[in-house]
């Protein structure tokens, strides 16, 4: 699949990987691959993020990523619906991280599984927006996959790094409206070149 990138996504996904050895993580996660793409230039998805209002607001998205990383990655809607039974996500992170430290729940603290094979595994997560970046793609009718593939995947895939970039007005609509006008784009329409 990694032939299909263009080399701005190349260039994403190889971010990623730099981003996750640079931070300690174990593993390459979706919030790796939002950071890396805020990174590039030049692309479609560098447009759409600038115009989006992201590029201005990146030390937000990245409290906002650091704060779902406290909840072990729980999304809004999680906290929300275990509040409604009475379960207060915030007490108990808290009291975690009281007795055990600061980021105790973070789901990829130091793993260590990479050294074995000299790469960095991608979570399931991240495995699961590589891989819907290519049926979004397809489904535009576009041959390649660009990092404006990867933003929407990011966006459309349920979880932590979704709801960050849902607070910060960067829903898969939002994006798609950026991108493509206000249609949409049909499908075919403005095929990704290779690059």
């Amino acid at each position: 699949m990694f032939e299909r990138f263009t080399l701005g996504a190349r260039a994403t996904v190889k971010g990623a990987v730099a981003r996750s050895e640079r931070t300690g993580a174990g593993s390459v996660t979706e919030e790796h691959l939002l950071l890396a793409l805020l990174e590039q230039g030049g692309g479609r998805a560098s447009f759409a993020v600038t115009a989006l209002g992201l590029h201005d607001r990146r030390s937000s998205l990245e409290a906002s990523c650091a704060e779902a990383r406290r909840r072990s990655g729980l999304t809004r809607a999680d906290t929300e619906a275990l509040a409604g039974i009475g379960i207060d996500v915030g007490a108990i992170v808290s009291h975690v991280e009281g007795t055990h430290g600061e980021g105790a729940l973070d789901a990829d603290r130091g793993g260590r599984r990479w050294w074995w094979s000299g790469h960095r595994p991608f979570t399931p997560g991240a495995k699961t927006v590589l891989e819907s970046s290519l049926r979004v793609a397809l489904g535009r009718g576009d041959r390649f996959i660009g990092e404006e593939h990867l933003l929407l995947a990011l966006t459309a895939k349920p979880g932590s790094v979704a709801d960050v970039l849902a607070e910060h007005g960067a829903t898969y609509t939002a994006v798609q409206r950026t991108l493509y006008g206000s249609d949409g784009g049909a499908a075919g329409q403005g095929r990704a070149q290779a690059g």
